[in-house]
């Protein structure tokens, strides 16, 4: 039995108690509960009152939508700062079986498509028959349920009936909202280095390569800005040009990644099929190294993608004419004690995200 039901269950066992239960506990007015003073009177009126019918269509929408909810129409409610709306006090509805009548008659109007799950029941009623009802709202099996007046698709949410936002209601439709990744940089570093730090770049069989360089460090992160899982999340790179063939771009620590054929300027990495990353998620691609010499003879150019399956794809670039490239490493060779501002004049200057 759902909340909602075991509510409705509650007011149709123990009646009016169970409003003054209400009352002296202070019931505040939750996820599935909804308190209302009917204004509906039945002076010089044969249907419902515009304002009932509202919030009966706000309810229907909003807790059909959702998970469900009763409202009970005969109980006012005061504003507490800490606890919310809280049941205060009673006051009858007038004519209670007429009221349940254009209850009856406005279900089906008050939203498209109507629920036709919505059950209603007199809780009491006193010997002038006034008294009070609930209305039983059940999840909708269609949905997303949209008033006929305004044209609004609500959910619950806390103790209000909101409209919808774009991704619940695009997922109301079958369409589940799609991952977001972006491209984030981490871990940034900025090295002056020897030949003789790393023969690996340089071996001695080069004739005459550069004494020093600049080795700048970083980690490329996917980060899942959306609410939906991330799965099958890929980085892709490739690097057109280095600028000389004394200038080096490295990927390290990608262990933890499917590799995709990788050939030369091409990187490919995939994330493992049982791998999903969930909503704020983060995770570390890989460690990118890229080694720049005193010496350009072309643009430094490096391309790059980043995604996931169903999301779309964020395209990057490193790009560094021959001659910015030259005046940079010379700076940096020259200002080593830098680092910070030869970081941010990098990342800031040639790094673009589409």
């Amino acid at each position: 039995m759902s909340r909602a039901e075991d509510i409705f269950q509650k007011l149709i066992y123990f009646g009016e108690d169970a409003l003054d239960e209400f009352i002296l506990n202070m019931q505040s007015e939750e996820l599935f509960l909804d308190f209302k003073q009917a204004v509906s009177t039945g002076k010089n009126n044969n249907t419902l009152h515009k304002d009932d019918r509202k919030n009966l269509a706000k309810a229907i929408s909003g807790f059909g939508n959702s998970e469900g909810g009763v409202i009970v129409w005969g109980v006012v409610c005061s504003r507490d700062q800490e606890i919310g709306d809280v049941a205060k006090a009673k006051v009858k509805v007038k004519n209670v079986h007429r009221f349940l009548s254009w209850l009856e008659n406005a279900i089906s109007g008050c939203t498209i498509p109507s629920h036709n799950k919505v059950r209603n029941h007199i809780i009491s009623s006193d010997k002038n028959g006034d008294g009070y009802v609930a209305t039983y709202i059940p999840k909708s099996e269609i949905t997303p349920l949209m008033t006929t007046v305004g044209s609004t698709i609500y959910i619950r949410s806390g103790s209000n009936n909101v409209p919808a936002p774009y991704a619940v209601i695009a997922g109301m439709f079958g369409k589940r909202p799609q991952p977001n990744i972006e491209l984030l940089i981490e871990d940034k570093t900025l090295e002056i280095l020897d030949n003789a730090d790393e023969d690996i770049l340089y071996p001695k069989t080069i004739d005459n390569p550069p004494e020093k360089y600049v080795k700048i460090s970083f980690s490329v992160i996917a980060d899942n800005q959306s609410n939906a899982i991330a799965k099958e999340l890929y980085f892709s790179c490739t690097t057109e040009d280095t600028g000389s063939e004394y200038n080096k771009v490295r990927f390290l620590n990608y262990n933890q990644m499917e590799t995709l054929g990788n050939i030369s300027g091409h990187f490919n990495l995939m994330t493992k099929p049982e791998m999903r990353l969930p909503p704020r998620g983060k995770i570390k691609f890989t460690n990118m190294q890229i080694v720049l010499s005193p010496f350009a003879e072309t643009d430094f150019c490096l391309n790059g993608v980043i995604g996931a399956e169903n999301a779309t794809p964020k395209d990057f670039r490193i790009y560094i004419t021959k001659n910015q490239l030259r005046s940079f490493v010379a700076k940096a060779l020259k200002t080593p004690d830098e680092q910070e501002s030869l970081l941010n004049e990098f990342f800031s200057e040639f790094l673009r995200n589409a």
